[in-house]
């Protein structure tokens, strides 16, 4: 019935002005009413459990509840959701193999499969203890232009950045056999006492991450590090299908507002459609479309060439002769490359339908405390609550939908603490953009943990919070001068997002 009646506003909101449609600007101005962020915290907002809109599932709540597809999709499409998710998870081997649908593994790679990372379509971890892999964490390499061909590609926007010529643009911890993974991860905490006012002393902790036993020589002075751990799989195709317009109205570079919010887009290559666009995803926001996230990932995870990075030997430099001679996994029939576009556009299909779940106890008078808390502490100015999607025929499931991310997709300056001193496209080394909050609450239910932020250091939500800073310190300091019922309140409120 529920889904029902969000489809109901979906046609009615459907023919909006703009982004949304041909008809008359009032029904433009009524997207804006219905998105406009609430003052009224007496009851939750109409549809307002329903986070992804009729994508929205209300499957049992266990491990599995980020794996679901859109419930609203049709059946016929069911069919490209299981491929998908087949491919995701298969586990690929090195060539060459007996199994010529599944070889072309690494030479170098940092997991065998896409949901090794991502487990259960949710969020990854740091490793912890010295025998720990880091799987599900990924460190960024690149290093300082050295040449006017190399800034040419940054200030083009036509490269991110520029990797390190001997280990690339991410460590490769593992390898195949007869093969040298490039090092191992090493990571230290420094504990950071922090007092709130009323008394409280939380304790976060500092990362230093350093890479042991470097396999192709001794690491460059200027080499620049990021780690960075697998972010969940839900809701990405309805924040890829938000108008770029809607986006860009919250951007504010300059901070001409004076609010001390100065969000601004990121501007990066798609290898997709080989033109500067829109950064979406990723910690910085440094892929345009899902189908460009899907395959820098098969490329840069696994080993596996596609025809947008048709390298068959991953991330290997010409300093590492013997991987980029490595026997590889490319099929001439496919363009002599490892997975071929049909299994591809699977994949991003799979990964564009993953629902989000309802949310729990949004009519709780806790809850509704917690979130009147959050709103008025600031932190919707970059965790914007709610958009309506344009119309696309094209992607039915997402088309003209009421969602509640919580994000404004732009970067943010989080100051001194989160920098990882390392420029991404547009992004600065102290610049993240905001990431979804919608799911978040079922962190522990389906990965077993709550490591927060882009490198887990955070391992709570309240860790998180006091983590922020820049932009965001306004309304740290304000969550610091809580009561320890107002900081019950705001986190039961964030966990039954």
């Amino acid at each position: 019935m529920l889904n029902r009646k969000i489809l109901l506003l979906t046609a009615l909101l459907a023919g909006a002005g703009g982004a949304y449609g041909n008809a008359a600007a009032s029904d433009a101005e009524r997207v804006a009413r219905v998105t406009a962020p609430t003052t009224d915290f007496s009851s939750a907002e109409k549809y307002e459990s329903m986070q992804g809109g009729a994508t929205t599932h209300r499957k049992r709540v266990n491990g599995d509840v980020f794996s679901h597809p859109s419930t609203n999709m049709a059946f016929d499409r069911r069919l490209y959701f299981e491929l998908g998710d087949g491919i995701f998870k298969k586990m690929w081997v090195s060539s060459p193999a007996s199994t010529k649908s599944s070889d072309g593994l690494g030479p170098l790679y940092n997991a065998r499969s896409c949901q090794r990372c991502h487990l259960k379509d949710g969020r990854g971890a740091p490793p912890e203890g010295a025998q720990a892999d880091s799987v599900a964490l990924l460190i960024r390499l690149s290093v300082p232009p050295q040449n006017d061909a190399e800034r040419t590609l940054l200030e083009t926007g036509a490269a991110h950045s520029i990797p390190d010529p001997v280990y690339g643009g991410q460590l490769q911890p593992f390898a195949v056999p007869g093969q040298n993974a490039e090092a191992r991860v090493e990571i230290r905490y420094e504990t950071l006492p922090i007092a709130l006012d009323d008394g409280t002393v939380v304790e976060l902790r500092k990362p230093t991450v350093t890479l042991a036993d470097p396999a192709f020589g001794a690491l460059r002075d200027d080499l620049m590090m990021s780690a960075r751990i697998a972010t969940p799989m839900i809701g990405l195709g309805l924040l890829e299908a938000l108008s770029e317009k809607d986006i860009l109205s919250w951007a504010d570079p300059e901070d001409r507002d004076g609010d001390g919010i100065s969000g601004r887009p990121n501007r990066v290559m798609s290898a997709m459609h080989r033109q500067i666009m829109l950064g979406r995803f990723g910690w910085k926001a440094n892929e345009p479309t899902l189908k460009d996230q899907v395959s820098g990932a098969f490329s840069g995870d696994i080993g596996i060439s596609s025809s947008l990075h048709p390298a068959n030997a991953g991330d290997c430099t010409k300093a590492q002769p013997v991987c980029l001679g490595a026997p590889h996994g490319g099929d001439a029939e496919a363009g002599d490359v490892e997975v071929n576009d049909h299994l591809l556009d699977l994949v991003t299909f799979y990964s564009r339908n993953l629902s989000v779940p309802a949310r729990r106890d949004v009519g709780d008078p806790s809850v509704l405390a917690g979130k009147k808390i959050f709103y008025e502490a600031g932190c919707i100015a970059c965790h914007r609550p709610k958009y309506v999607t344009p119309r696309d025929p094209l992607r039915p499931e997402q088309s003209f939908q009421l969602i509640w991310p919580y994000t404004d997709m732009l970067l943010h300056d989080m100051g001194d603490g989160l920098a990882d001193n390392r420029t991404d496209g547009n992004a600065d080394g102290r610049e993240w953009r905001t990431p979804p909050l919608w799911g978040i609450g079922l962190t522990e239910t389906v990965n077993g943990h709550t490591y927060f932020l882009h490198d887990g250091r955070a391992r709570n939500l309240l860790e998180a919070i006091l983590w922020h800073g820049g932009e965001a310190a306004a309304a740290r300091d304000r969550v610091t001068a809580l009561t320890k019922q107002e900081r019950e309140h705001l986190l039961r409120f964030l966990n039954s997002l």
